[in-house]
């Protein structure tokens, strides 16, 4: 797919994940908690990104910009996408209807991880550089949500990113390890473990196919 084809598909693409989370925001707050907004389900995760980022391709015209939304996309948007399903218990909603979108958002998110990596290695030259860019994202992404963390302290539960220091770990084989290492540090390994993650990813999109494809003997 062309890089403008790609441009105009992405952002139909968050267009659309805004349209759908403007009204799993209304389902909530109207439906289930009767008027109440749950600033729990505030859409600022690593998974609610993709929403505030594909927009974007329409506008961005710098190619370095750009690939460094690739790569976010194609390394933390595709890790987070896929680490879900280690733990489906956070898909599940009391409406059948949000609990199908939930599922859905997280195909289409792997969907789009697949379409940044392929267009990453078809555009760009593979370098690490482009990770260290998708990094410094994703810590925009951390501080940003410890600011919403804190900031919103007396609204309700938040908890961002899955890093406030107030709320226990959830997240599969880290919350066995607050009773270990503490809270604080067992966030701070969360984070770093998503970061290696990520890293891995990346290189396994940087792999040539001439270096994973067995060469004719002579």
């Amino acid at each position: 797919m062309k890089a403008q084809r790609l441009n105009h598909v992405f952002f139909i693409l968050g267009l659309a994940l805004i349209a759908s989370e403007l009204w799993k925001q209304w389902c909530l707050t109207m439906t289930v908690n009767e008027g109440v907004y749950d600033w729990w389900y505030f859409p600022f995760q690593l998974c609610s990104l993709p929403m505030y980022l594909l927009p974007a391709f329409l506008r961005v015209k710098n190619q370095q910009m750009r690939t460094a939304l690739l790569a976010f996309l194609m390394d933390y948007t595709l890790l987070g996408s896929i680490m879900v399903w280690a733990d489906t218990s956070g898909l599940f909603y009391p409406l059948t209807a949000l609990t199908l979108h939930s599922f859905l958002w997280h195909i289409l998110l792997t969907v789009i991880g697949l379409l940044s990596g392929f267009a990453w290695r078809r555009e760009t030259k593979r370098t690490g550089r482009d990770f260290f860019y998708a990094t410094l994202l994703y810590g925009t992404g951390c501080l940003t949500a410890a600011f919403l963390n804190a900031l919103l302290r007396g609204k309700g539960e938040m908890n961002m990113f899955y890093i406030n220091p107030e709320v226990p770990v959830t997240q599969p084989f880290f919350r066995h390890l607050i009773p270990v290492i503490g809270q604080v540090p067992t966030i701070i390994l969360y984070m770093l473990a998503t970061v290696a993650g990520a890293g891995i990813l990346h290189g396994l999109w940087g792999v040539k196919h001439s270096d994973i494809t067995p060469q004719a003997s002579a």
